[in-house]
């Protein structure tokens, strides 16, 4: 009876649950997550949506904070059972400078690990990436790897760099003892290319088609294949593995997982031609109409303005030397790890997260309008 008590009534903290990620992390754990008895949703802006979720039977509790303030971290997460840490800075377009992105990535995770070891919370997933492995800054193509398969991870980009540092942290933090004596239990998710609902680089995308007349110009060759993975089942692998971790920590303690699905593999700009054309643009091109040694000079440049004007307005546009090379290089993953640790299949198949995908594109549409 106790037992049965006791997992009536677990805690949760999600870092970052406005973000991208972190709201269909959020909204995933209130409608799958029968144990939960209180979410708490810690981030640095808290959205409007966040009061429709206060009528449900789960008790939320928003706590506006910042990952770089430790006290703020720690105070979030005691009286947790477990944190799902997906806060972070994602930027490869060079908007922040790579001392924030430090701090907000590795020393943020830090903030994090140390936060569970001085108020007895056991368990932590994080929000890892891809970018941890690859594509490495020599170009070499990933084809159908998985978490076993060697290679050579350089990177030299604030982000990628920051990333692994902060997974390295979670990794060995696992088997740390946390107030109370018991062992933390941690591991680490690697989504590919996240999209769906709130992705803002689709609208990007999206919106640059607009201003070009309906259309995108094709820059990478097709046979560039991409690994993506749709935001729900990435939300749902995250639950998964938060619910499992007690029972299974000796399989998942100190593991990382790649987060994966059903989606096609396919270029980045084909890719995301299959949201975008349904909603009126159109990919111009067969091969890229500009040779790519033309695309590595206009990257290079970008990134030399960018370094000019900073000290008088932010210049961050979408091709950057690192941005080329990672559209420009194969990386897709194989595995089937999360099914056989934790009996992960994807919830969403690729047709529904295509048509869901594209109804929220139409919608962005609808209120650019």
């Amino acid at each position: 009876m106790a037992d049965s008590a006791r997992a009536q009534k677990l805690v949760y903290l999600v870092t970052g649950g406005c973000g991208f990620l972190g709201e269909h992390v959020v909204r995933m754990l209130l409608q799958r997550e029968p144990r939960l008895c209180e979410l708490r949703i810690f981030d640095l802006h808290l959205g409007p949506w966040l009061d429709e979720l206060k009528t449900g039977p789960v008790r939320v509790t928003a706590i506006q904070g910042d990952v770089t303030q430790a006290h703020e971290v720690a105070a979030a997460v005691a009286g947790t059972h477990v944190v799902i840490h997906t806060a972070g800075l994602v930027d490869v377009f060079g908007k922040a400078s790579p001392e924030t992105i430090h701090e907000v990535n590795v020393q943020g995770t830090q903030n994090v690990i140390e936060a569970c070891v001085q108020t007895g919370t056991q368990f932590l997933v994080y929000t890892s990436s891809m970018e941890v492995v690859g594509p490495n800054v020599k170009g070499h193509p990933f084809y159908r790897g998985n978490e076993d398969t060697p290679y050579e991870a350089v990177h030299r980009h604030p982000y990628p760099c920051s990333k692994a540092l902060a997974e390295r942290l979670v990794l060995e933090a696992n088997g740390r003892k946390v107030r109370g004596g018991l062992p933390l239990v941690t591991c680490a998710l690697r989504p590919t290319g996240i999209y769906g609902e709130g992705h803002q680089i689709m609208r990007d995308f999206y919106h640059q088609g607009l201003r070009l007349g309906g259309r995108l110009f094709r820059a990478i060759p097709a046979s560039v294949e991409h690994g993506r993975v749709y935001v729900g089942n990435v939300a749902w692998m995250h639950v998964l593995v938060a619910r499992e971790l007690e029972q299974r920590a000796a399989l998942m303690g100190g593991q990382v997982y790649f987060c994966y699905d059903k989606s096609p593999y396919k270029s980045y700009e084909d890719f995301n031609m299959e949201f975008l054309r349904p909603c009126g643009l159109r990919l111009v091109g067969t091969r890229p109409l500009l040779p790519y040694w033309l695309l590595v000079f206009l990257a290079a440049l970008n990134a030399l303005l960018q370094w000019l004007l900073r000290p008088l307005l932010l210049y961050a546009p979408l091709l950057n030397p690192y941005t080329l090379a990672v559209a420009n290089t194969t990386f897709t993953v194989s595995t089937n790890k999360a099914q056989r640790h934790f009996g992960y299949e994807p919830l969403f198949s690729w047709e529904d997260s295509r048509t869901r995908t594209i109804r929220w594109v139409q919608g962005v549409e609808s209120s650019s309008q």
